[in-house]
């Protein structure tokens, strides 16, 4: 349909960039256009709506009420363009590859192990791979594998893969020291930078394990990411609560050792998706794989 009354299309991405930076200079570099063009596009704008929309100075370049109003539309719209261009760029049909964000550890320490597994059973779905965390899951991909503790994204389609189970591990030679009359006693406390409580949190759950005066007196030696951790229990260095779908493996095939067994946190890992997986084949093949790969993850632990 017409809009009669619709300014011209091309003055309203120079218009609210400026708006937004406050500046056409900003708004030209963003735009890649030059000064010049910025200022000729305002300028048409305001032609067309009769009215000027900043208050200029020789140093200063300020919207009008009436323009910050008009930004703020603009904006909403551009964003609602823009998500529905991912969307539209990302039409399921059958054989389109899928780009799945997970997070680093869990990619490489229970993801990449089961690819040979995936290409053997699934030979016609192609997943690329890309590390990440954090809210903004989605950007730039199809699909990503996140644990609940941040708020999903109302736009987003959450699928519960698996709830996540915590637990002391350490090498298996270890773990009779672990065990007697005075747990923990001399045992090196492993912990990481990204679940600073996690120590806290398994004796919450528990009601055992090293107090915080306890821990304060043992000793200690904190690494940025959990990899690195669970890497430092397996060689012996200490002790650290490793997630069971991080351990699993190796638990599994007893190069780690988890005396205490593993409690669940009240977390859990999720699918999320553009679609719901039922609107979307290749997203659903994906799920029907991982629900299958996960069911151990969501059995007994040992």
């Amino acid at each position: 349909m017409p809009w009669p009354d619709l300014p011209p299309p091309n003055t309203l991405l120079p218009f609210e960039a400026t708006v937004r930076h406050g500046s056409m200079t900003a708004a030209a570099q963003e735009l890649h256009v030059t000064h010049g063009a910025v200022s000729r596009q305002i300028q048409n704008l305001e032609r067309a709506l009769g009215t000027t929309l900043f208050e200029r100075a020789p140093r200063s370049l300020r919207p009008t009420p009436e323009a910050r109003q008009l930004a703020a539309v603009i904006s909403e719209s551009l964003d609602r363009i823009d998500t529905a261009a991912r969307l539209a760029a990302r039409r399921p049909h059958p054989g389109r590859p899928l780009t799945l964000s997970c997070e680093p550890t869990l990619l490489m320490r229970w993801l990449i192990p089961r690819l040979p597994h995936l290409a053997a059973n699934v030979p016609d779905l192609t997943v690329h791979l890309s590390a990440g965390g954090g809210p903004d899951a989605l950007d730039d991909v199809d699909v990503a594998i996140r644990r609940d503790d941040f708020a999903f994204p109302g736009r987003v389609s959450g699928t519960r893969l698996f709830g996540e189970r915590i637990g002391p591990v350490c090498r298996p030679d270890l773990a009779g020291e672990l065990l007697g009359e005075a747990p923990f006693a001399g045992a090196t406390l492993l912990h990481t930078r990204t679940r600073p409580g996690a120590w806290e949190d398994w004796r919450r759950l528990t009601g055992t394990g090293p107090t915080p005066d306890a821990s304060d007196a043992s000793p200690q030696q904190t690494f940025e990411h959990f990899y690195l951790t669970l890497q430092a229990a397996a060689a012996g260095v200490g002790v650290a609560i490793g997630p069971y779908a991080l351990v699993h493996d190796e638990v599994t095939q007893g190069r780690l050792a988890a005396p205490f067994g593993f409690v669940a946190d009240g977390t859990s890992y999720h699918l999320l998706s553009h679609r719901p997986p039922a609107e979307d084949p290749q997203v659903a093949r994906l799920l029907t794989w991982l629900r299958a790969q996960t069911s151990s993850l969501n059995a007994p632990t040992p």
